[in-house]
């Protein structure tokens, strides 16, 4: 049986989504944990699986249709279930996670930026209409599409991070065209045209995690904060990028737990 709660939350305490979270009103964390358990076992499996990932992903998506016609064997999705039940979550973005997940093992790259945003809505908007969902705002179509900006946004940022990673995977993230574009022909060792693509895909990314300050107006309030601090830990990994030279092979720059939680606190207060 793949892994259990605890298992799949220890791989990623330090992230933006669980500290987050933790702004939210005590009865949203664990419908937000439970959602956010569930992306990080699909990319587990997606990613480190030690045999046939695609089958072990079908193995996933029926018991994500147990949580919706009976009951999953699973502790991730039966953690997950009752999330579901009680905040009407719709079976589509969950899928589309899944279905990310399953083409990652078919495509090895992207040729244009509209190829890989299109990839975003698999990998990355799903989460943020899921989490707009537990607030009981997934009908407006306007938080929808900032929402997806913001989690493209993310997921951008991330691909910035982790280019060696995705590399060794066999995978790479960052459009061909764009770089052509720069005249980069390594990506598995700094150099200069590649520190210069990487500055300019930071810059594609901070116009997209823009949509993270007009979430939190139209939202209001302390879920509004709490909204936009997703974005602004985002925001946070491309200051700690900039900061590091760009430099993505000595280690993988990124904020500190801290100081994501210093932001958490001054979105309180304010």
């Amino acid at each position: 049986m793949p892994m259990d709660v605890a298992e799949v939350a220890a791989h990623a305490r330090t992230e933006n989504f669980p500290i987050a979270s933790l702004l939210f009103p005590r009865e949203y964390r664990p419908h937000l944990r439970a959602i956010y358990g569930f992306a990080r076992l699909v990319d587990l499996l997606g990613d480190d699986w030690d045999g046939d990932r695609l089958a072990i992903l079908d193995e996933l998506e029926r018991q994500l249709d147990l949580c919706y016609s009976d009951e999953p064997d699973w502790p991730v999705m039966r953690q997950l279930q009752p999330t579901i039940r009680t905040c009407s979550l719709p079976r589509e973005p969950f899928w589309r996670l899944i279905e990310c997940n399953r083409q990652d093992q078919r495509v090895s790259e992207y040729e244009t930026w509209a190829d890989v945003k299109t990839y975003c809505t698999l990998s990355a908007d799903p989460v943020g209409r899921l989490v707009l969902g537990v607030l009981d705002r997934a009908a407006d179509d306007r938080l929808v599409g900032w929402s997806d900006d913001v989690c493209t946004g993310l997921q951008l940022v991330n691909f910035l991070q982790d280019v060696p990673r995705d590399l060794a995977l066999g995978r790479i993230y960052l459009p061909a065209a764009d770089r052509r574009s720069f005249g980069v022909l390594e990506l598995d060792r700094p150099n200069e045209p590649l520190r210069r693509l990487l500055a300019f895909e930071a810059q594609r990314a901070r116009g997209l995690l823009a949509g993270g300050q007009v979430l939190r107006a139209r939202i209001g309030g302390r879920i509004g904060r709490a909204v936009g601090l997703f974005a602004r830990g985002g925001l946070a990994a491309l200051e700690a990028l900039e900061r590091a030279g760009w430099d993505i092979f000595t280690q993988r720059p990124r904020p500190s737990r801290a100081r994501l939680a210093r932001a958490a606190v001054t979105a309180l207060v304010k």
